[in-house]
């Protein structure tokens, strides 16, 4: 496909002098094949050579961002947008109810109570750091709600420290506790102890080692150096654990999965005996191909579960509380509950099983082609009982209900226009209502309109793309951008986006794809994108790029790829295949070097994912995708924006700089390669303000080179 010039995009600038960057990396033989890295000498932060090229490419993105006037009319837009102010569904513990809650106009969401009607702050990061820089990562309250575990972490490392508070004094009366990194806890009653998640001292432990995670019990008021290890010794490295405890403390509930594999292996004890400091563990799940959550309730009857082992959509099954015999811990002979559907995909359940209620009732969240929708399910038999209505074609988040009988449910609900409302469902009287303890609902969003396409990939799959354009269809070619992220199982479902919104309104489209790699079809569909599969992502973003062309929604020329994290590896990959096709692209905290992506960050968490450079026939797949090594002297590349964070803990900026020296030598016409470096933040929670200001860079720089005028434009 050939790009044509945008018809009132700007004159191009002369071209552009970068600062040098010496190609002076090594040339190795990896499985019988040269692999050079010319720019090796970037992955060392401290090196003087690095600080240098840094601030130089500091000053280059300063003069290409002046070249935005729209910059400062989206970030004003963009700040409205976010600063209606959110909260999260609540977690309740008796009379108690605890969220999130980030107040109109407030920076960081803050730790809230809600007793008798009113609702207290209980923690705000913003009193604790008034730079902004400390965020709350995660917290659980106790199961009597009287104590609350919370994590927090500075600078966006997402390295947390856990401390507990009192609910009654807002005091911490345990804590720090150090090398925590949004760790599950599961009290135990009685506000004396709980279980968590903790990394080993880095130097214990041999070179290369993998985070090295342990559950321990720790004890309120007590060292931490003094908690027992009760699992994790003589596992892999790379594993991650669950924990998880029912409200009456008798039964201990241990995930365990290979970095982000689909895999999980669970494990159970009875703590009455012989204690909880010393679980005897039975396994409940070994060695099954699939995921398996486990939604602890109080009492003696079975376990319910939500897994994809033998159901690649999704099921919920039952399992004896005191599994003893081997074949109970075999997923097919767990007993269905609600079984798999064809075309949707389980996401979450809840139990509601309070006296008002004439039989227990199971709440079930699935999404269809990745909009959601809520079911109700008799608990003892399964059958489909009714429907919970929602607001419109979003998505469902964070279902909670009450830990003890209840008949009550929250949940959070978005959608592409709509920000988060937490909505309450009582299944007495069947009515849904706004949760009176969340944020004020906010005015719909106006001259938008959103609808969902589907194009074929390269081998025929239907590939579902949502499109969001002023009137709905395509009536005439309109700068616009694409976007995705195809892997994890993460599954790009609607969700408020207030980047696209000015975007659209000032007449451009913003789409959503919907590719393999992700989990909106299901498990088949995630393991259908990734490892020697991750073409199938590629083929399946090309395909919705050629759609958006030809049906006359994007002009050519005029179409921008944008991609954050494993999409940022996405947008580098369109980048190097089919330079010609798009007029700028974003990544943003990207990977880039698959040869060494193991080697720093979180890597050696995501070989599941993506494969092992160590593997022959792995490395082969790695090799023939990496953005960093694709990259050809005198190919077309449009305009580049590569966004980075300093504190960046899971994705190093290493890759974006070696791309960008990469790209910038290989450059030959007008279209500039920047690379925006920012300070103080990291790869997950942000200040409000922050958020807006990376929206709105990237929308300007999307609307300068892609030709859109905004309001504040000319």
């Amino acid at each position: 496909m050939t790009q044509s010039p945008p018809r009132d995009a700007r004159p191009a600038p002369a071209p552009y002098t970068y600062p040098p960057a010496p190609r002076g990396g090594p040339v190795e033989i990896v499985h019988g094949q040269r692999v050079a890295d010319p720019y090796r000498w970037l992955e060392n932060p401290r090196n003087p050579a690095t600080t240098a090229w840094c601030a130089a490419q500091d000053l280059l993105y300063a003069e290409e961002e002046a070249r935005w006037p729209a910059r400062d009319p989206l970030f004003a837009q963009i700040t409205a947008l976010l600063d209606g102010g959110g909260s999260r569904p609540p977690v309740a513990r008796g009379a108690r109810e605890f969220h999130t809650l980030r107040e109109p106009g407030r920076e960081l969401a803050a730790l809230a109570v809600r007793e008798a009607g009113r609702t207290r702050i209980l923690f705000d990061p913003l009193v604790a750091d008034p730079a902004g820089t400390t965020v709350l990562d995660t917290w659980e309250p106790s199961w009597e709600g009287d104590l609350v575990a919370v994590q927090l972490s500075s600078g966006g490392t997402e390295h947390s420290v856990l401390r507990v508070l009192d609910t009654a004094t807002r005091e911490t009366v345990d804590g720090p506790v150090d090398r925590v990194r949004r760790s599950p806890v599961a009290w135990l009653p009685g506000d004396r102890a709980f279980y968590y998640v903790r990394r080993l001292p880095p130097g214990d432990g041999p070179a290369g080692a993998g985070p090295r995670r342990r559950v321990y019990l720790h004890q309120v008021g007590t060292r931490a150096e003094e908690d027992v290890e009760v699992f994790g010794a003589g596992r892999s490295d790379t594993q991650y654990y669950t924990v998880a405890t029912t409200p009456d403390g008798r039964l201990l509930i241990i995930g365990a999965s290979e970095g982000t594999s689909p895999h999980t292996d669970l494990w159970t004890a009875d703590l009455t005996r012989p204690g909880p400091d010393r679980p005897e563990l039975r396994r409940l799940q070994h060695a099954a191909d699939g995921h398996t959550a486990v939604r602890p309730r109080p009492g003696g009857g079975p376990l319910i579960l939500r897994t994809t082992a033998g159901a690649p959509r999704g099921r919920i099954v039952t399992v004896p509380r005191d599994a003893t015999n081997p074949r109970e811990s075999v997923p097919r002979h767990w007993r269905t509950l609600v079984a798999e559907q064809p075309d949707a995909v389980l996401q979450d359940f809840a139990v509601l099983d309070g006296p008002a209620l004439d039989r227990p009732l199971l709440a079930v969240v699935r999404t269809r082609h990745a909009v959601a929708e809520v079911t109700l399910h008799d608990a003892r038999t399964g059958a489909r009982t009714g429907t919970v209505p929602l607001p419109g074609r979003g998505t469902i988040t964070s279902l909670t209900a009450r830990q003890e009988p209840g008949h009550e449910l929250w949940f959070a609900y978005t959608d592409h226009t709509t920000p988060a409302v937490v909505l309450h469902y009582d299944a007495v009287t069947g009515h849904l209502s706004p949760w009176p303890g969340g944020s004020p609902e906010a005015a719909p969003v106006e001259g938008v309109h959103v609808t969902q396409e589907v194009v074929r990939s390269r081998d025929g799959t239907e590939v579902r793309v949502f499109v969001m354009s002023p009137t709905g269809r395509p009536d005439r070619p309109r700068p616009a951008v694409l976007t995705g992220y195809g892997g994890f199982g993460a599954s790009m479902t609607p969700g408020f986006t207030p980047q696209a919104i000015p975007w659209v309104r000032a007449g451009g489209v913003y789409a959503v794809a919907c590719l393999r790699g992700g989990g909106e079809e299901g498990e088949e569909w995630h393991r259908a994108g990734r490892r020697e599969h991750k073409h199938n992502t590629f083929d399946d973003f090309d395909a919705a790029a050629d759609q958006l062309l030809r049906d006359g929604w994007a002009a050519p020329g005029r179409l921008g790829v944008l991609g954050s994290s494993n999409g940022g590896l996405l947008a580098a990959a369109a980048l190097t295949r089919r330079p010609e096709t798009y007029g700028a692209v974003v990544c943003a905290a990207p990977l880039l070097d698959m040869v060494r992506y193991e080697r720093s960050g979180m890597g050696p968490s995501w070989r599941d994912e993506y494969g092992s450079a160590a593997d022959p026939a792995q490395f082969a797949h790695l090799l023939s995708y990496s953005p960093y090594h694709q990259v050809r002297e005198g190919a077309p590349y449009p305009a580049v924006l590569l966004a980075v964070f300093e504190g960046d803990t899971r994705v190093d900026p290493a890759h974006a700089r070696k791309m960008c020296a990469a790209l910038q030598w290989a450059a030959t016409g007008h279209a500039p390669v920047v690379l925006r470096t920012e300070r103080g933040v990291g790869h997950g929670a942000r200040a409000s303000s922050r958020s807006a200001r990376l929206y709105a860079d990237v929308m300007a720089f999307f609307a300068h080179h892609l030709g859109l005028r905004l309001p504040g434009d000319h």
